[in-house]
């Protein structure tokens, strides 16, 4: 039985984190970790968990961890991260960031979206926990950097194709909407009930930082330089991620030869659902899950190809992926403890 520490246990991520792992059969969740709620039992902070954990909320110090982990996931704000990882690696503990930290090979594109980089050369052995794609280097990983939310979404429809060449690499737009849980729980003005509720409205246009993320893994399966128009967009739900991709495919390419490719691709990726019933994909029916919908539809008549692809926020985009990945890097089944009985509704 793998020993497993969260260490920002209450943010939302977190707490997905606490609740797919509590009743995963290969994992015990050791200690968890929360600077706000130290010394207060989890399930007072989320009353949804009463009777599934007894977990107390504890200080984070490394030697603890240390101690009663083999494996940790952080679960915090982006800087934080780099300053604990390199003495957590040196320990012998294998970690998963969900933070932007470790998701870069290029130290100068994290820093001109981030901030200076306390771990710079920890960056090249970091592996990009895109777990469909990098599944390989994931399983020898002892260093993983979880994907950002947005990046999933668009990445996961995208790199299969750039990689055999069947789209064209300039032009492609990426139109996406998330729930108010992507803010994360600390409160802010954006994300309060009042400036949400019955709104609809983009951010950060063509200047999140999740760009140039999705920027270098694009260009390592296209071979040259990607840059892709992003467009993030809040809408008035918890929690749900919608993406709606348009690209301009290669010449003589049809919808058959696309979905070729993406069925030869995620043949065997367990959550990986491609609606080639001509059904598009909904947030409602991968809610709670691990599952990514992808979708697409051909617009002949304007030679440009349209892709969907819907996640929950924090599973699939963040905690899910997270257990994913640690499945990969423990050699267990790769679905274990992420598969719960979807909503029907």
């Amino acid at each position: 039985m793998t020993r497993v520490a969260v260490v920002g246990a209450t943010g939302y991520a977190g707490a997905e984190l606490v609740r797919i792992l509590s009743v995963h059969p290969e994992v015990e969740i050791t200690i968890i970790t929360s600077r706000q709620y130290a010394g207060t039992r989890f399930a007072a902070v989320y009353p949804g968990m009463e009777t599934i954990t007894e977990l107390v909320c504890e200080p984070f110090e490394i030697e603890t961890l240390c101690q009663r982990a083999d494996l940790v996931f952080l679960a915090l704000p982006h800087e934080l991260p780099m300053a604990i990882v390199p003495e957590l690696l040196a320990a012998g503990l294998r970690v998963v960031d969900l933070s932007a930290d470790f998701r870069f090979r290029s130290r100068e594109r994290y820093e001109t979206a981030y901030q200076p980089h306390k771990a710079p050369h920890l960056l090249e052995s970091a592996v990009y926990g895109l777990t469909e794609i990098y599944r390989a280097q994931i399983a020898a990983a002892d260093l993983v950097g979880n994907p950002g939310c947005y990046p999933t979404t668009v990445l996961l429809p995208l790199v299969p194709l750039l990689r055999e060449g069947l789209v064209d690499r300039a032009g492609l737009v990426a139109d996406a909407k998330s729930g108010v849980s992507g803010a994360g729980r600390s409160p802010g003005l954006t994300s309060h009930f009042c400036e949400v509720n019955e709104s609809y409205k983009p951010y950060k246009v063509a200047a999140h930082r999740h760009n140039p993320e999705m920027d270098e893994v694009l260009s390592e399966a296209a071979a040259q330089a990607v840059h892709i128009t992003f467009v993030p967009h809040l809408v008035p739900m918890t929690r749900g991620m919608l993406t709606t991709i348009y690209a301009q495919p290669q010449s003589s390419v049809s919808e058959t030869t696309i979905w070729d490719c993406l069925r030869s691709c995620y043949d065997q990726a367990p959550f990986i659902r491609l609606c080639t019933d001509h059904r598009i994909p909904d947030t409602r029916f991968v809610k709670g899950t691990n599952f990514c919908d992808i979708g697409l539809r051909m617009d002949a008549a304007n030679n440009r190809l349209v892709l969907i692809a819907a996640i929950d926020n924090l599973v699939k985009g963040a905690a899910g992926q997270a257990v994913q990945n640690m499945n990969v890097m423990l050699g267990v089944d790769e679905k274990c403890g992420l598969m719960p009985t979807p909503y029907p509704l």
